[in-house]
């Protein structure tokens, strides 16, 4: 179903799985229709070309290259980062997306093995990083890189200070180590924080951003970086079939993203403030409103006959991601207004009753 500007989906299921099911703006519609295109294998898509510019220039950083997904834009920065040394150690919070939700590229593709510290709410210490680090030796692993997040999706949306991020940055650069950021939803952690993206990036030596989340593209990521390490980048884009031809219609609606949806990013995060405020009153429900600082809302729910809880508030036209078991989350992004997480709470509340027996389940 295609929405107006600003439309409410009320009248239809509420998809709180993801940002990712956002769909494309009407602008961007019509920027893909008529975008300028060309084979980008040649590198004379005139149309990413100058969306790569946007973005380095946005991020402060010398180059960007375009990528299909988050997942391919992490992998082929690790590829770049791990050059021919299969085994070497990666230090990376336990709770990380790339070591969750990328389904083991880091260790199949990228040759890494990993040494886990701590997630902490987000950002690991650089204490436990440091600790972790091994030197360079003629036997035995090594550590080749460190990895980030920022915003921590397993650890709440919870943003990453830029205070935290030099923190690491510094232990990073005194062991010339390399330091890359998952920044998948990097826009959600500047707004949320009130500092600009290339103030919260500096500290990196690459990263990684989505369009297909918050910023509602329909497809694509950016990795960003130096000049050398963004041709090794592009040069691993080819290896793992990543490489695309008239790739302009999708970079397109980048653009559009880059000029008008960062500031309402805004609106997400407020409309997840009132949905977990809401839910957190509901029995059986346990969350950390401290970590509900961007538009990730996750929670537990303890509440009698929890293994039904997910299919009933379906069955009521909500849709959430996780179990259970493992934790359940809601995430707030363009096409959902403040009336639709207002009546997701009414749904989940509802359901919680008639699963306590306080009204007939249907």
């Amino acid at each position: 179903m295609v929405r107006t500007e600003g439309e409410s989906i009320l009248a239809s299921v509420i998809d709180l799985r993801s940002d990712t099911v956002s769909h494309p703006t009407p602008r961007m519609r019509e920027a893909m229709a008529r975008a300028d295109v060309g084979d980008d294998s040649y590198r004379d898509d005139p149309t990413v070309n100058l969306l790569q510019e946007r973005a380095a220039d946005l991020l402060g950083k010398e180059d960007a290259l375009f990528v299909s997904s988050g997942t391919q834009g992490n992998l082929v920065s690790l590829m770049s980062w791990n050059q021919g040394r299969r085994g070497a150690e990666m230090i990376v919070g336990e709770e990380n997306h790339v070591l969750h939700s990328e389904a083991g590229g880091y260790a199949a593709l990228a040759g890494l093995s990993v040494r886990m510290v701590p997630s902490g709410r987000g950002c690991p210490t650089p204490e436990d990083i440091e600790a972790a680090i091994r030197p360079a030796a003629a036997v035995g692993l090594f550590t080749a890189l460190i990895e980030i997040e920022n915003p921590h999706n397993r650890c709440g949306g919870t943003a990453i200070t830029l205070e935290e991020t030099r923190a690491v940055g510094a232990v990073a650069k005194k062991h010339g180590l390399p330091l890359h950021l998952d920044g998948a939803r990097i826009f959600n952690a500047a707004v949320a924080l009130g500092v600009p993206a290339r103030d919260l990036v500096e500290p990196v030596d690459s990263l990684s951003f989505c369009f297909s989340k918050g910023l509602s593209c329909p497809v694509g990521s950016m990795v960003v970086g130096t000049r050398a390490f963004i041709d090794e980048a592009r040069r691993n884009r080819k290896l793992v079939g990543g490489m695309m031809r008239q790739v302009g219609v999708l970079a397109a609606a980048g653009l559009v993203a880059l000029d008008e949806m960062i500031p309402r990013l805004a609106e997400d995060h407020a409309n997840a403030r009132v949905l977990a405020e809401r839910i957190a009153t509901l029995p059986g429900i346990e969350i950390d409103l401290e970590r509900v600082q961007t538009n990730i809302v996750r929670f537990d729910y303890s509440g009698p006959r929890p293994e039904q809880l997910v299919s009933r508030i379906k069955e009521q036209g909500l849709l959430v991601t996780g179990s259970v078991q493992e934790g359940l989350r809601m995430v707030t992004h363009y096409g959902i207004v403040e009336a639709d997480v207002r009546r997701a709470a009414d749904i989940l509340g509802t359901v919680i009753a008639e699963l306590a027996g306080k009204t007939a389940v249907r």
